[in-house]
């Protein structure tokens, strides 16, 4: 038996570090050739670490969260054979020399301990860690131990009533899985008293780490914050005569064409409304004091995945029509929430629209996608009454919250464009012609 060192891989395009935002293995796991061992986050994507050998777990460099150098030792191997303690996976020339591994939790120490006491594989007591999944009944933990588990883990527990103290875990540290709450559950002892009876006071604190693409939304927020003097901009729309002609058309449309929202039409409404102020369609490059005016309407659409908020990108909306833009709508917002969109997908807007659909609120204020100019915030569309110069008639009525970088924006400016929007949606065949 021997050790195969797996090393943080030359992710390309010149990156040198990169964030561990997954592990897929745990210390004591068997794991195959080819299996998915983590996941890193770079400036620019997503990359899953495959194992190129098949042996047992003993070490791992690093916490979700930290990051690494290319070329850092990310995982250790039990292997057949006398293993290869330096290779790396697909090791580029001129590759980094590894950097110092982080301190570990105890759990991780110990494990990285003995094969320098020993100098040969790790001993029996290695595979320790999966014990902590026990039959015993009663609490595993002293009062006041916070149990360690993920918020999908706790949010399940809440639901069934369980408290998590009285549920042993398996994983380091004893973390707990949704592996160690079915096998609580399925020996029926939360029933026995595992369940607070009444209205009981919660102390409970969930320590939740900022990494992967939550933190890269964090550092792009706060940095739009700190650098763009927003300017807010709200304004009515009636779009009654919109939503009727909304409805006509997927009444009509073929087998092969999307269903419309609002979306596509306020996208053509966009372009048009750029073509008189293309100021609107730019980035603002302020450490260099350079305004970018863009000819390509590339339209950042905001959309929710699991993970947080992404931008995907249509580019160049102004060379589709409303039915290429739905159709591309739909399709990077499903690659979106499903994690295959591509880096060039998510990137190169050039103005960006955000909406929260039916549940889009009155009013918002959207946070402009630096280094943009603008956004445009869709709000949900309401029946309200509305004058009409001799009585109230109902009108479907839809708010856009829009904001703008003050810096390059007037309000003059801003009030100008989003009044030629507006025009353009109260009166949708203007944006045929």
């Amino acid at each position: 038996m021997g050790e195969h060192t797996i090393k943080l891989p030359d992710v390309g395009e010149g990156v040198a570090e990169a964030e561990l935002v997954e592990w897929h293995v745990k210390i004591g796991d068997i794991v195959r050739e080819d299996s998915i061992l983590g996941a890193v986050m770079t400036d620019k994507a997503t990359v899953e670490i495959p194992s190129p050998v098949q042996g047992e777990v003993i070490w791992l460099g690093a916490e979700i969260g930290d990051t690494l150098a290319v070329g850092s030792p990310l995982i250790r191997l039990k292997v057949e054979g006398e293993g290869t303690p330096t290779q790396a996976i697909e090791d580029q020339p001129g590759e980094l020399e590894p950097a110092e591994p982080k301190p570990l939790p105890e759990t991780t120490k110990v494990a990285e301990a003995k094969p320098k006491a020993e100098a040969k594989p790790e001993p029996a007591p290695l595979k320790a860690a999966p014990v902590a999944r026990a039959t015993t009944i009663g609490a595993p933990r002293a009062e006041g131990d916070r149990p360690l588990a993920s918020p999908a883990v706790r949010l399940r527990a809440q639901e069934a009533g369980i408290d998590l103290r009285q549920v042993a875990g398996s994983g380091p540290a004893g973390r707990i899985g949704h592996e160690d709450l079915d096998a609580f559950i399925a020996r029926g002892t939360h029933a026995a008293g595992a369940v607070a009876a009444g209205l009981q006071p919660s102390n409970e604190i969930t320590d939740i780490k900022v990494v992967g693409l939550r933190r890269k939304i964090a550092e792009k927020m706060a940095k739009a914050k700190q650098r763009i003097p927003h300017i807010t901009y709200v304004e009515e729309v009636d779009v009654t005569a919109l939503e009727e002609l909304r409805a006509q058309l997927n009444k009509g449309k073929r087998a092969d064409q999307p269903k419309l929202t609002i979306l596509p039409f306020l996208m053509r409404a966009l372009v048009k409304a750029i073509a008189d102020h293309p100021q609107m369609n730019a980035i603002f490059e302020d450490d260099a004091g350079v305004i970018h005016q863009y000819g390509a309407v590339n339209i950042g659409m905001a959309a929710q995945t699991r993970n947080g908020v992404v931008v995907a990108t249509v580019h160049h909306a102004e060379a589709r029509d409303i039915w290429d833009c739905g159709a591309e709508v739909n399709r990077l917002a499903d690659a979106a929430k499903a994690g295959t969109a591509t880096r060039e997908e998510l990137s190169g807007s050039t103005i960006t629209i955000t909406s929260l659909g039916a549940i889009g609120g009155v009013v918002t204020t959207p946070v402009i996608n630096y280094p943009e100019v603008a956004i445009i915030g869709v709000n949900k569309i309401m029946m309200r009454p509305v004058w009409d110069g001799a009585s109230f008639v109902p009108r479907k009525m839809m708010n856009l919250s829009s904001g703008f970088d003050h810096r390059v924006i007037d309000g003059w400016d801003a009030a100008v464009f989003i009044q030629r929007v507006k025009a353009l949606l109260e009166t949708p065949a203007m944006i045929f012609v």
